[in-house]
């Protein structure tokens, strides 16, 4: 029987990532999968659907501003299954990296579905059925998670689908109602709107992106509106029904009962972890109540040697989450000073259009905890890059300390705004005051000048505001 110090189970951003660092600290480690490298992210998740965002984005611009930049067109052909073939390619060179980047680390590399017998052994069963023990010192889950659906709503991949047959499939739907309004939900309306698809959102909470600030999710509706995408808030989803020509959609909200018919439903509503048949409950983990792996600062689960990361723990389902908790792991088993992961703080972006980005305490949130608060905002529309780019929607909202000037969170809707959050997080992590963003010189012309002058303007002092 091998036996190893470490075995990951899962070998997505967060397994991959902590199978790496197992090598470079000096670990034997094995990493088992039973389907693929890279997990959801790189093969049907966060790359392929960046490449599609891309796409739609020079789409949109053909579609609906060529004059503005001097195009014209007398027949304007958008194929949509290029844009899907593309990023198959995009995502199979990244997992064909990572298999690389494993066989250099001289990790050891099984596919299959992995069971826990005891809290040092691992059965794996591969594809034709056989079997194989093995032994660790030390067991990480990290097996991710799958889309949620809505009770009583058959997810029949063709009329009824969830973000896995969106991404792959090459058709390009006439009308869609998209259920739920949190980052999937607003990436594909982003998508399909831009290549002449009719949207329609349904989201029970009273506002799109309802987890972001208030402010950045009224923006962010109207802009919607404004590419003629319906969102309708604080409205639920009662029934869904399958016809020859699509689904049927019953929705009621304080307007009553409405039906909406369209060619497709995306189910975007959230995600469960992957627990199921791995054998936790013989050896006695805990979970938490929503059944996620339940682990202290360091990733450890009640059961000595036995660890969890990525979205089986239900933290912040995220991509760059996982591979910091699969690090994070990994040293604490080394025992290597460590420091705990503040979620509060961990970087958040959605890539619809326009981008949102934002970390921390939202305005509300500061002053709910009684925090003593100022605010700074400036808008896009201000900022040379953006009018050079022609994107000057939206803008950048920074909330500090009123006393120190701490900086608690930031909010941003706009151009490129998933790239300016570095900066701001750095000199949160770092305890950096406002002052130091504000006396920091920033290039001419960048966008990043906006997050300089949201700063100034916390002081009353933005220059171009």
């Amino acid at each position: 029987m091998d036996e190893f110090d470490v075995a990951i189970i899962g070998a997505g951003p967060a397994g991959y990532v902590a199978a790496i660092r197992c090598s470079q600290l000096g670990l034997k480690c094995v990493l088992i999968d039973k389907q693929w490298f890279g997990g959801v992210c790189l093969n049907i998740g966060c790359i392929p659907t960046k490449t599609l965002l891309k796409n739609a984005e020079v789409a949109l611009t053909l579609r609906e501003r060529g004059k503005e930049f001097g195009f014209t067109f007398d027949n304007l052909q958008l194929d949509f299954s290029v844009a899907v073939k593309r990023s198959r390619q995009v995502s199979d060179r990244l997992t064909r990296g990572v298999a690389f980047l494993l066989k250099k680390n001289n990790i050891t590399v099984i596919k299959g579905s992995a069971k826990l017998m005891t809290k040092e052994s691992i059965v794996i069963t591969d594809n034709n059925g056989k079997d194989q023990t093995l032994k660790a010192k030390n067991i990480i889950i990290a097996t991710g998670s799958q889309p949620s659906s809505l009770p009583g709503v058959e997810v029949d991949g063709k009329n009824v689908i969830t973000y896995h047959e969106a991404i792959l499939q090459e058709k390009l739907p006439k009308s869609v109602v998209i259920i739920g309004a949190g980052a999937i939900g607003l990436e594909f309306a982003t998508i399909w709107n831009s290549y002449g698809t009719e949207v329609t959102i349904v989201e029970m909470l009273p506002r799109i992106a309802p987890l972001e600030d208030d402010e950045i999710s009224a923006e962010l509706q109207k802009a919607f509106t404004k590419h003629g995408i319906v969102s309708m808030v604080d409205t639920r989803v009662q029934k869904i029904e399958t016809t020859f020509t699509g689904v049927k959609i019953s929705v009621i909200s304080k307007m009553g009962e409405q039906i909406i018919k369209a060619e497709q439903a995306l189910i975007a509503v959230g995600f469960k972890p992957n627990i199921m048949n791995l054998g936790l409950e013989n050896i006695g983990v805990e979970f938490t109540d929503r059944k996620h792996i339940k682990v202290d600062e360091h990733m450890a689960t009640n059961i000595p040697g036995i660890w969890a990361i990525g979205d089986v723990t239900g933290k912040l389902l995220l991509a760059h989450v996982a591979s910091a908790q699969g690090m994070h792991c990994v040293e604490s088993i080394a025992e290597k000073k460590t420091r705990p992961i503040n979620y509060v703080m961990v970087p958040r972006a959605t890539y619809c259009q326009p981008q949102v980005a934002s970390f921390g305490y939202t305005e509300k949130q500061a002053r709910e905890l009684g925090k003593p608060i100022k605010v700074g905002r400036f808008p896009f529309q201000a900022n040379g890059k953006a009018l050079g780019f022609g994107e000057s929607t939206g803008f950048v909202k920074i909330i500090v300390d009123e006393k120190y000037g701490e900086i608690l969170g930031a909010h941003m809707i706009g151009p490129e705004v998933s790239e300016l959050l570095p900066e701001l997080t750095l000199a949160q992590q770092n305890e950096l005051s406002i002052n130091e963003i504000i006396r920091n010189i920033h290039a001419h012309p960048t966008l990043s000048e906006v997050i300089m002058e949201a700063g100034e303007d916390t002081e009353g002092m933005a220059i171009h505001l």
